[in-house]
């Protein structure tokens, strides 16, 4: 190490950094390496300048702490005045990869691996450069290796028919008791994720009305809780776990899980989505009079119409908030109740002068 003389007119940046909970558990903490980083600067004379941290993966450039850090180094206007030196616990906390090895290199300024008790600069013998080199050649190789394992323990994970990663809305991550990670049902949302199915297959609603009712009934994405939309639902629509299978790496492989809904559900929503992308205008068998205009009275979801027999049609709760117990109404008792509703109403000659007139533009 320089003598506390020969750094008495230098100040010091600090970068500290972690890319796993696991390096959180092992000791390389933030707090930890940021208070290794500081007692050496006030041992040697150090001021600091700015600190940075990263607490993400370095397996790829763009870290934002390093990146900031880089332009502070190269904007520093006091850097020829007063030599500034990069302070780190040791070098694959710095970089995991050439270009940030090459990004450092070009500021032309010391730097210090208190862990490893060596400090490199622009003036360093080459036999101390190429040690150095050495180093991130084994940090770069190490991440790379690391990448290779994760995905060959996910594709294995995949062969064995369990989903690899998070688990998508209507199920949850779990840990069996052999240790092994899977996805179950959720027991909150599993149901309103079928009813979504069920509701589109109808041909009845669009997406935009059934992320209306989904989000009336409190489903919501898991991690960033927003609301359900056109979009989301489409790829929800999209996904093959539900019906038991799903697609990684190209291959389509059987899972274990518990599915939502059957094959030909998923078939038929499919077709639904296909159809609704080649037609102008949707266009339904019956046409159900009273379809979205009522709510369940008993839980206020959205009462629902079914042909039956191809001639008789009832009415129904959807049951998007679970089993209700409303039972069915035929048409009919409908269009009485609404008759004797639509019989109470009275116009005076201007309103209906008015209504006469909107009709008639509405048919022109």
């Amino acid at each position: 190490m320089k003598s506390r003389a020969a750094l008495q007119t230098q100040t010091a940046v600090i970068y500290a950094r972690v890319s796993s909970e696991e390096q959180e558990k092992e000791g390389y903490s933030i707090p930890a390496q940021q208070k290794l980083l500081r007692d050496y600067a006030e041992n040697e004379g150090l001021p600091i300048l700015a600190e940075f941290v990263d607490i993400e993966t370095a397996k790829t450039p763009g870290r934002s702490g390093f990146d900031q850090m880089v332009k502070f180094l190269m904007k520093n206007p006091s850097r020829r005045e007063q030599p500034c030196v990069l302070l780190v616990e040791k070098t694959d906390r710095l970089y995991r990869n050439l270009k940030d090895y090459v990004t450092i290199d070009e500021l032309k300024i010391d730097i210090h691996f208190v862990k490893e008790n060596v400090v490199l600069s622009p003036h360093s013998h080459s036999s101390e450069k190429f040690m150095h080199g050495i180093k991130v050649l084994m940090a770069k190789n190490y991440v790379d290796n690391l990448s290779e394992e994760t995905k060959k323990g996910l594709l294995e994970k995949a062969e064995q028919g369990i989903w690899p990663l998070r688990a998508p809305i209507g199920y949850r991550n779990v840990t069996r008791d052999d240790g092994k990670k899977v996805i179950e049902p959720d027991p909150e949302t599993a149901s309103k994720v079928t009813k979504l199915f069920e509701w589109y297959a109808t041909g009845q609603f669009s997406l935009e009305e059934i992320a209306k009712m989904a989000t009336a009934a409190g489903l919501r994405m898991p991690r960033s809780n927003a609301p359900l939309n056109k979009q989301k639902l489409h790829r929800i629509f999209s996904v093959r776990l539900y019906y038991g299978e799903f697609v990684w790496k190209t291959k389509r492989f059987k899972g274990i899980h518990e599915p939502l809904l059957s094959r030909e559900l998923w078939d038929l929503v499919q077709a639904k989505l296909d159809s609704r992308g080649k037609k102008k205008t949707r266009k339904v068998k019956h046409l159900l009079a009273f379809s979205g205009l009522i709510e369940c009275g008993h839980c206020g979801c959205a009462v629902v119409g079914e042909v039956q027999k191809g001639r008789y049609t009832y009415y129904h709760c959807s049951g998007f908030k679970g089993k209700c117990q409303e039972p069915y109404v035929r048409e009919e008792v409908l269009e009485q109740k609404f008759t004797e509703i639509i019989r109470r109403l009275k116009f005076d000659g201007e309103i209906l002068e008015w209504i006469s007139k909107a009709l008639r533009d509405s048919h022109r």
